[in-house]
């Protein structure tokens, strides 16, 4: 047997050498669809039209409930400290004769079951477009909230693209600066092009704080959007450059194959509008007859004492019908009728307004994910020449073929078309999330 004990002190030695893994505070990772999901689950603005949905579900239950019979017990005592007196002739003679007793008991059951009511039953109509509609504003909560989530995730990429494009500017200058730095000791740069060299690095310093902080704000009011703690550790994961490809490939919509019938604003203004027609047939029928019919089985109980297991309980009961025909209503309705029709007008007005704005919002759209899509063709081809060209200026800086100057442009024209890369893709994303909304789309 081989004594290996020689290998103890060697593979604690690697074991040292080995670096520890560190894990960041920002140990949840998040793309888009969990960014969505956890809105959609934790955000109070769904919960609240979540909660509006289901009062107005109850309120409907409530209504359906008003057409069975109301049934309800009743019970009354009432004693008499004054009898009622009666004077009767008898004889030629009058008598007083005290009528009543001094206990009387009253307990029994009440019906009563609207028959004819045409009011309650478009109320219960009314109802079902309340309900319909706080489905649809809860519908155009969740499109609302996915769009604004999706433009705040880009946001937050768009921040993290520009903050590692600044810190990747700030390493090839800090590179740029050790070489000139390197070249002053040696003889090979004078003392200004080291102190101009000195002054640049510094000078990227506060515009990589200005991206660091820019990644913070973008990333806590992704946070705050989504519904979690803007202390929650959580990382959003995802490239702008992941993109492209839809950019680049992706026809640009035709506006003559786009249509508003999911539009959740213009759905809201139809619900809306059949809640006046409704209202208006409400207030027309509040002026027709009504029936309903009324029923009453009770028992009664009338003694002097107090005596209950004596008590002889007489039953009673009856059942009919009561018909009421307003006469005058008339002449108020009418002028409720005329505001209903106004009402409705306006509406309708607002409609066509609205639909208006909404085409010109789309076209709007539509151009921008034009632009954007041709801009990206540009800007990326500007990108490359730029990054290549700063390749060359830098290799010739090193061997004294450039000036300090020359490479100082290649590098301001490299930052500024990476940064119109990433913003040219940020700009058609957030156009295309703009439109979806319009449209209605989740």
């Amino acid at each position: 047997m081989v004594r290996a004990w020689w290998l103890c002190p060697v593979i604690c030695l690697l074991i040292c050498l080995i670096p520890t893994q560190v894990y960041p505070a920002d140990s949840v990772r998040v793309n888009l669809q969990k960014a969505i999901d956890i809105a959609l689950s934790e955000s109070p603005t769904m919960r609240i039209a979540n909660r509006e949905v289901q009062t107005k579900k109850y309120y409907k239950s409530e209504q359906i409930a008003a057409f069975f019979p109301d049934v309800s017990l009743t019970a009354s005592y009432q004693r008499t400290l004054k009898k009622q007196v009666m004077t009767m002739e008898m004889g030629g003679q009058a008598m007083n004769i005290e009528v009543g007793t001094a206990n009387n008991y009253v307990a029994g059951l009440s019906l009563s079951l609207p028959l004819v009511m045409p009011t309650m039953w478009y109320n219960m109509k009314l109802t079902n477009v309340e309900v319909e509609l706080a489905l649809e504003k809860a519908r155009s909560s969740k499109i609302s909230l996915i769009s604004e989530v999706k433009k705040a995730f880009y946001g937050v990429l768009l921040a993290q693209e520009s903050y590692n494009v600044l810190l990747k500017n700030y390493k090839n200058v800090e590179l740029t600066n050790k070489n000139i730095s390197d070249k002053y000791e040696q003889g090979m740069a004078s003392e200004f092009d080291k102190l101009r060299a000195d002054v640049q690095l510094k000078n990227q310093k506060p515009a990589i704080t200005a991206a660091e902080n820019g990644v913070k704000l973008a990333t806590m009011m992704l946070k705050v959007l989504i519904g979690v703690d803007i202390n929650e550790p959580m990382a959003f994961e995802g490239k702008l450059a992941d993109f492209e490809d839809q950019v680049l490939n992706e026809p640009i919509p035709d506006i003559s194959s786009l249509n508003l019938s999911e539009n959740t604003s213009l759905k809201q203004l139809d619900y809306s509008l059949r809640e006046l027609e409704l209202s208006k047939k409400m207030v027309i029928t509040s002026a027709c007859p009504t029936l309903v019919m009324g029923g009453t089985y009770q028992y009664m109980a009338m003694n002097n004492d107090f005596k209950f297991s004596e008590y002889n309980w007489i039953p009673y009961s009856y059942i009919g019908f009561s018909l009421n025909v307003p006469i005058v209503s008339w002449a108020g309705t009418s002028y409720k009728i005329k505001q209903s029709k106004l009402s409705i007008e306006t509406l309708n007005d607002q409609r066509a307004t609205l639909e208006k704005n909404l085409w010109v919002s789309i076209t709007n759209s539509i151009n921008n994910i034009t632009k954007a899509s041709e801009d990206l063709t540009s800007n990326k081809e500007t990108m490359i020449q730029a990054e290549k060209a700063y390749s060359i200026v830098q290799k010739q800086h090193e061997l004294g073929m450039a000036t300090w100057l020359d490479l100082n442009s290649a590098e301001l024209a490299m930052i500024s078309s990476q940064l119109a890369y990433y913003q040219s893709i940020y700009d058609y994303i957030s156009a295309y999330a703009e439109l979806n909304e319009v449209l209605g789309k989740e």
